[in-house]
């Protein structure tokens, strides 16, 4: 391929992120160089996700805005989840496109972009009879400061609502050994703050024979000597054991935050979505985390409008809302995926009445955190900082507990403090983010 150089777009979530990482390392690694646009690369990829339809068509859509370029030596792929999901329709679809692979092929990358560079019209990568896990020497770390290692790849769930068992294909976890030896060589390289990745990060079992469960390896991984933060995403409730949290009580090195998602107040709701546990057998898990040593943030997911839910479940899920106080969530309208037991389901929610709901759920959302947030001022926060604001006049970080905290320093005088910690005290608040004032 004359001038090996490449575009990647990536959609979704951390681990789409990380993969994209893995890919671009690996391809630098063969010879290629990594460009700012689509227009200057030989070759463009799109990892894309398919969670919500939204997400999906974007990626057809960038497809067709580029379809002209396919003429003039221009190689397209598609990666991940709506790789996976759609295979060779994809070729149908947009006959431009000549690389279609799942996450579960990325150990063949290499052999796959040889058969694009000997000139293989369609190559694909859609097997997910693996039990491989994308492991690479050769990552390109978006961020000197923070690195993700995926522990645990794939998801033996059946979410009545979910692709990723489609599309990532069954559970493959590391060996303990293998992720501790990434953590080590993460942290001798400068990293200061690892987050653990998984479908269901804490499903993770290792395979080898020292037999360690999440809390396990959670606790080691904390224990890497120049690690200052250790975060993690995204837990199944079922699989979040009580040794989940004494593991993080133990070791403050362990963040200050749990992302827990519920997807439904109503047992009815988590029942017909195939969630595994009632709303009790979650609320045991926030008590466990709300009686803790530390005070710990709580964040999750919810859906509205999933099949069947009536007036009284979406009560339910407001409810939960009053009785958790989250921290933020993530929250989306019910959308209908290939492949899912919930396509076949009755009494289907309106579109219209969907969105009266999210909107509903938002707005009491952003009313708990208001609150939430405001009992912050006057606490003094420590910040990984991670960027500028010159408009501003502010450096951002984050916090511990996963919050935003934008602050002035008046002693910082030029220095770059991106990539340090600092004690930060809280001086406003808002709905999203913390204003505050480095202490001196």
């Amino acid at each position: 391929m004359a001038g090996k150089t490449f575009y990647i777009e990536t959609f979704g979530c951390q681990m789409n992120v990380h993969d994209s990482e893995k890919v671009i390392g690996t391809l630098l690694a063969g010879g290629y160089s990594q460009v700012e646009t689509p227009a200057n690369a030989a070759l463009v990829l799109y990892n894309t996700c398919s969670i919500r339809d939204k997400a999906e068509q974007k990626v057809f859509t960038r497809l067709q805005n580029f379809k002209r370029e396919a003429g003039k030596g221009k190689i397209f792929g598609v990666l991940g989840c709506v790789a996976q999901q759609e295979g060779e329709k994809i070729f149908e679809r947009a006959p431009h496109v000549s690389l279609v692979a799942g996450s579960a092929s990325y150990p063949r990358l290499g052999e796959m972009l040889a058969q694009l560079e000997a000139g293989n019209r369609h190559v694909t990568g859609l097997s997910l009879d693996t039990e491989e896990t994308f492991d690479t020497p050769f990552a390109s770390r978006d961020n000197p400061h923070r690195a993700y290692i995926t522990i645990i790849e794939g998801c033996d769930k059946s979410c009545a609502y979910c692709v990723v068992p489609f599309t990532r294909g069954p559970e493959r976890s590391r060996t303990s050994e293998s992720v501790m030896a990434e953590a080590r060589t993460l942290a001798d390289r400068g990293y200061t703050e690892i987050q653990l990745l998984g479908q269901n990060v804490n499903s993770y079992r290792d395979p080898s024979p020292a037999g360690w469960d999440f809390a396990a390896l959670l606790s080691a991984v904390g224990n890497v000597p120049g690690i200052r933060r250790v975060r993690y995403t995204t837990s199944h409730p079922r699989d979040f054991v009580r040794g989940i949290v004494d593991a993080m009580d133990a070791n403050p090195v362990l963040c200050d935050h749990v992302h827990l998602p519920v997807q439904s107040g109503s047992s009815k709701v988590l029942a017909s979505m195939d969630r595994l546990y009632t709303r009790d057998e979650y609320m045991r898990r926030i008590e466990w985390l709300r009686t803790a040593r530390r005070d710990y943030a709580i964040t999750t997911d919810i859906i509205v409008g999933f099949p069947g839910e009536t007036e009284a479940d979406f009560q339910m899920t407001l409810d939960l809302l009053d009785e958790v106080q989250y921290d933020s969530l993530f929250s989306f309208k019910y959308s209908p995926r290939p492949n899912t037991a919930a396509l076949s389901m009755q009494y289907a929610v309106p579109e219209e009445e969907k969105q009266r709901r999210l909107v509903i759920l938002q707005e009491k959302q952003r009313a708990i955190q208001i609150r939430r947030n405001a009992e912050l001022i006057g606490s003094v926060q420590e910040v990984l900082v991670e960027g500028r604001h010159q408009a501003l006049g502010q450096w951002i970080g984050r916090t511990s507990t996963n919050r935003t905290l934008n602050f002035t320093h008046p002693r910082a005088n030029g220095t770059d403090l991106v990539g340090t910690y600092l004690p930060v005290r809280v001086t406003r608040s808002g709905p999203n983010s913390l204003v505050g004032e480095a202490v001196q």
